[in-house]
């Protein structure tokens, strides 16, 4: 959850618990009047106002009964108000709860990414392994064949000439070696 979020659930939840308290300000001003009006009438059965003090106390419960509707109005919209952020943050509770999910399933796939590659990895190296070796014993196989040529060869040239293969020298004089010369130098 990013800090705007945070802020914007924290200041939400401020203003429904300032619009509760103001709710139940009202709710009790409401019941305090009605008390006081039920208290009024029922406790005075003999009380007739006259005509001058009826009219004016008609007036008056007019504009209380008038008052009344204006408080019912903003209780009605205040727990209209209090309704829509109850559903907001019902939702972005939601979708808080829906990100730290998938969060967690991201974290997990990061976490299991390098063992996927080493398998992966060793699953191709298999056949380069296989293949490696079969060259080896090849190459092992083609090697200890051209030994066996080249001895063969070797063996057959010796036995062909019946005589080692030496280099020969020319005999001069009959026990002196001759030497190289080197010209005029």
């Amino acid at each position: 959850m990013s800090q705007t979020e945070i802020q914007t659930q924290q200041t939400l939840k401020s203003e429904v618990f300032h619009l509760r308290e103001e709710l139940q300000l009202r709710d009790q001003l409401v019941q305090q009047l009605s008390q006081e009006l039920f208290r009024l009438v029922k406790g005075n059965t003999t009380f007739l106002p006259a005509p001058e003090l009826s009219e004016r106390n008609q007036s008056q419960m007019l504009a209380l009964r008038e008052q009344l509707q204006g408080v019912e109005q903003q209780v009605a919209f205040y727990q209209q108000q209090i309704a829509d952020r109850d559903a907001e943050i019902y939702h972005l509770r939601q979708t808080v709860q829906e990100l730290t999910d998938r969060s967690r399933m991201l974290e997990q796939v990061v976490q299991e990414l390098p063992q996927i590659y080493r398998q992966k990895f060793a699953e191709r190296l298999g056949p380069v392994k296989e293949k490696l070796a079969q060259l080896q014993r090849e190459n092992r196989q083609l090697h200890a064949e051209l030994q066996s040529v080249s001895y063969r060869l070797a063996a057959k040239s010796r036995s062909a000439s019946g005589r080692l293969d030496l280099p020969s020298f020319q005999r001069l004089g009959a026990d002196r070696p001759s030497l190289p010369s080197f010209g005029n130098a």
